[in-house]
């Protein structure tokens, strides 16, 4: 997948600077057997600040640059990610009655980008996605976004079990929408606080996720096509939320 220049960060010192300043890095790729001084500062912040991160061959990192890169290259995001432990409460005290959206496993930039974009469209007020296995920042996404990834709070967690556990106990009911579910998103109260649950196209939600959600619901469908693209579908579902929500 190819990455704008512009959230690229080069070498072992340029990525110290960087996450010592405090830039949210999206991505870090070091390579495999990395040793060495500097590189055990890296690591040493890397624990402290609790960052994800690659190991991968050279030829891969070559990939990304051309430059030398040291072993490291990283992209730094252009949004600061949020807390859900913050997000959540907040929500309740401004009085509001959540509805979040959680992605398990998009990995496709432009999809991730026309999600958020229908998402800010309507009233959804948080995103969660996993620390891997989730679409990067980009400028492509932020484009396809409309820039809503300004606007909208995106919450990058690196345990997505617990995340949904967290919304369950925070009295969200957590919907997953799955072809497969008898009963379709109509026959739902929308207007609870809720967490609707998104899996990938070619995956579609991960087991172990469905078996928490306290719902599952469909998209009626006619025709012989099985499926929508995920950000078609999830925009039929946020607007008949927003439909009974608004009444």
């Amino acid at each position: 997948m190819k990455r704008t220049n512009e959230l690229l960060v080069i070498g072992l010192r340029p990525v110290i600077e960087a996450i010592q300043s405090g830039k949210t890095i999206d991505r870090l790729f070091i390579q495999n057997e990395l040793k060495g001084e500097l590189s055990a500062v890296l690591f040493k912040l890397l624990r402290e600040k609790k960052i994800p991160y690659n190991r991968v061959p050279p030829p891969k990192l070559n990939r990304l640059s051309r430059k030398n890169h040291q072993g490291v290259v990283g992209f730094i995001s252009p949004i600061a990610f949020h807390d859900i432990e913050i997000l959540v409460p907040s929500l309740y005290e401004k009085g509001e009655i959540p509805l979040l959206l959680v992605l398990d496993r998009i990995t496709d930039t432009r999809n991730f980008g026309a999600l958020v974009r229908t998402a800010a469209c309507t009233g959804v007020q948080g995103i969660i996605v996993p620390e891997k296995n989730s679409a990067p920042i980009t400028q492509d996404a932020i484009k396809t976004s409309a820039g809503a990834l300004f606007r909208i709070p995106i919450i990058r967690h690196p345990d997505l079990k617990a995340a949904l556990q967290y919304l369950k106990l925070s009295g969200l009911q957590l919907v997953a929408a799955t072809e497969h579910a008898a009963r379709t998103i109509y026959d739902l109260d929308w207007v609870k606080p809720t967490a609707l649950l998104l899996g990938s196209e070619e995956n579609g939600i991960s087991p172990a996720y469905l078996k928490m959600s306290d719902e599952t619901r469909r998209l009626p469908m006619l025709g012989k096509i099985g499926s929508l693209n995920v950000s078609v579908a999830c925009g039929a579902i946020l607007y008949e939320a927003l439909r009974q929500r608004m009444r």
